[in-house]
């Protein structure tokens, strides 16, 4: 990614080793509604507060470290310099969801050195936006911290008053779970991002961006903090959190603000928190629309491994293959391509390379090659990370060799060697091996079980997709999740980067999957098992729900009964140019629309209760007649009554007008704007 335009640079440095400088230190937003200010206390301890409108947003709250085998580094400080500057430009992404993202802050560095003992020096950062700010910690080379070990990050974010929060709970492995909707007080230790309401309905969201050799950060309430969190990081086996050198930097801890809701969702914060592209040629990085032998696993009906019942077969993918290339689908995973899954929990289970019997690799690779459609490669590590580091050089020259250049990974289960976590330290470089890795071989990646996203997209734009989150799966197995989660998304987990959730379920109460096995839970839960929402909402939820690869993960046989309906998938993409989230609130509805060349498609989804809600089409091209190509719930359709029924209508509009968007409970309402003239 390269800088589009570079408006301005301006730079004021100050530095003074002899106390000149004073502590009390502020800076604000460019558009100065967004006031932080800095000192440190009569102990030295260095402490932040950040305001907005004059409105608190971050009360003070301290800022340090403890050192493993040495004092803790968090007071005895003086101010021994600071640096400022401004940055104003706008830049191009290879993808995403807007491709010229602007980048105007300002940056303040205070320098930090022990005033006795070991005279340590810390620097921290601060970059402020007109939507939020961050900081990040700098360890600048020094005598006396050199190799170290992080054993507490010291980050507090002490809130004035008892907001509302939606959060999920804190978990070393995984960020499958349905999110809780509590005031401060129940919310005692969370996953990032988490999003608070204030009294004012004003939004904030916690958050980081950057995440590079450090440890996933959580949220933990300080005991003797009413409304306050301090950062807790993923540990190592042994207990350690980070093992680090210096110079070295943290990741950035961001604090997001809006006025509504959707203000979160619209702020390229964490994107520009991360470095410029390490990949100087991405034309090879290409966003697409996939289908795939998948869901048949979930709802029971296929199975991984080897067998009768086996899913991937040759015969299955190209039929797969068939249905990409007639209606504009750009790729087609296939899991359980490889031999090993009758091992699954195993160590050395699954090499990645050798084919399961009944699947000709070479074959099907071909097949999509002649079709125009990108064969996407699955491998399911089962956490076994030593077995997958040996393969994984030999797996991706082989598909490189077979022209492959897409790749969904996954991690389920505990992780190889035992007593490390998902989100610690270890499996943060784990994560951006394979990154780096890929990126040597032209393949882009699909993380599921991963780390959390934090903006590095930008840095490594091959990494385009993750799951991270209670997703499609967990509707095929389990009591499902429930319809206002997809509402809530948005404004938590999708803060951080793109969401592969797999939206695109037709046969949303599997009806025409009678002969369905269960496979991970009991027959009774599989028998009540379903997707919560209308066939219609599943389509406003490939617009909604953003990933730059875009799953329509139904069965290709349910997509054949409903080709009406798929019309709209097929008139999608994946790639954008430009996207807003046009009205939301978080839980109850979200209404986006999202904008390739000149035409627009807009998604509008609901939680159980039916809203109708007016919208503006000023993002339209001014002086242009659109035909509005909308599907809608039927009337009475709810995704508890005759969830698949739908209506398709078509009128003219213009940029002028205002149209009322209609959701039923459960539902939701797609748009396809093209331009008429």
């Amino acid at each position: 990614m390269k800088n589009y335009i570079n408006l301005s640079i301006a730079i004021i440095f100050s530095m003074c080793m002899f106390s000149c400088t004073p502590t009390y230190l502020t800076s604000t937003s460019p558009d100065e509604t967004l006031t932080l200010e800095f000192d440190l206390d009569k102990d030295g301890k260095p402490w932040y507060k950040l305001t907005w409108a004059g409105e608190s947003i971050i009360e003070q709250s301290y800022l340090g470290f403890d050192i493993k085998g040495q004092e803790p580094l968090s007071s005895n400080f003086e101010v021994i310099g600071e640096l400022r500057n401004t940055l104003n430009q706008t830049w191009e992404q290879p993808w995403g969801e807007n491709k010229k993202v602007v980048d105007h802050h300002n940056e303040l560095t205070v320098s930090l050195q022990e005033k006795s003992g070991l005279k340590r020096k810390l620097n921290i950062i601060f970059r402020i936006f007109d939507n939020g700010m961050a900081f990040r910690y700098e360890f600048p080379k020094q005598e006396n911290l050199t190799d170290f070990v992080i054993m507490d990050e010291k980050s507090q974010f002490n809130f004035s008053n008892n907001h509302e929060a939606w959060w999920i709970w804190a978990d070393y492995d995984t960020y499958e779970k349905l999110y809780n909707h509590t005031t401060i007080d129940s919310a005692t230790w969370v996953a990032t991002p988490v999003t608070f309401k204030t009294a004012n309905n004003h939004y904030i969201s916690i958050h980081e961006a950057a995440l590079t050799d450090y440890a996933g950060m959580t949220l933990k309430m300080k005991e003797d903090g009413k409304y306050s969190y301090e950062s807790a990081l993923v540990p190592w086996a042994n207990g350690d959190k980070v093992r680090t050198s210096a110079p070295s930097k943290t990741p950035w801890r961001t604090i997001q603000v809006g006025h509504q809701a959707a203000d979160l969702v619209n702020s390229n914060m964490i994107l520009n928190l991360n470095e410029p592209s390490k990949i100087e040629d991405t034309s090879w990085i290409k966003p697409m629309q996939y289908i795939g032998i998948w869901w048949e696993f979930h709802i029971g009906t296929k199975e991984w491994k080897e067998g009768p019942r086996q899913g991937a077969t040759t015969e299955s993918a190209k039929k797969y293959i068939d249905f990409a290339a007639n209606h504009n689908i750009g790729g087609v995973v296939v899991e359980g391509w490889n031999s090993g899954w009758d091992k699954w929990g195993q160590k050395n289970a699954f090499d990645h390379i050798t084919p399961a019997k009944g699947y000709d690799l070479e074959e099907v690779a071909k097949y999509a090659a002649d079709n125009n459609v990108s064969l996407i490669m699955h491998n399911e590590t089962g956490g076994d990370i030593p077995s997958y580091e040996k393969y994984m050089d030999q797996a991706f020259k082989l598909y490189q060799k077979l022209g492959i250049h897409a790749l969904k990974t996954g991690y389920a289960g505990g992780i190889f060697p035992r007593g490390e976590h998902h989100h610690g330290q270890f499996m943060v470089n784990h994560y951006r091996h394979v990154v780096e890795m890929a990126a040597k071989y032209e393949i882009v990646l699909d993380a599921h079980e991963p780390i959390k996203p934090t903006g590095i997209r930008r840095t490594w734009p091959n990494m385009m997709t993750r799951e991270g989150v209670k997703g499609m799966e967990w509707n095929g197995w389990s009591d499902g999740n429930p319809p206002n989660h997809t509402l809530i998304l948005p404004f938590t987990r999708m803060l951080g980067g793109p969401l592969d959730y797999t939206p695109g379920i037709f046969d949303v109460k599997y009806e025409n999957s009678p002969n369905r096995v269960a496979w991970n839970t009991t027959a009774e839960i599989m028998n009540e098992a379903r997707v919560n929402t209308t066939l219609v909402k599943q389509l406003a939820l490939s617009i909604i729900l953003y990933s730059p690869l875009q799953m329509a993960s139904d069965l290709v046989e349910n997509y054949e009964k409903e080709l009406k309906a798929f019309k709209f998938l097929e008139s999608s993409t994946a790639d954008w140019d430009e996207s807003i989230m046009l009205n939301g609130e978080v839980g109850q509805f979200a209404i986006t629309a999202r904008r390739k060349g000149t035409e627009w498609l807009l998604g509008a989804a609901t939680d159980e209760t039916g809203r109708a809600v007016s919208v503006s089409l000023d993002f339209l091209e001014p002086n242009k007649v659109y035909k509005a190509t909308i599907y809608a719930d039927a009337p009475g359709s709810t995704y508890l009554l005759a969830p698949t029924k739908y209506v398709v209508t078509e009128k003219n509009v213009t940029s002028t007008e205002a149209l009322l968007i209609q959701m039923n409970s459960g539902g939701g309402t797609a748009i396809h704007f093209e331009v008429l003239q």
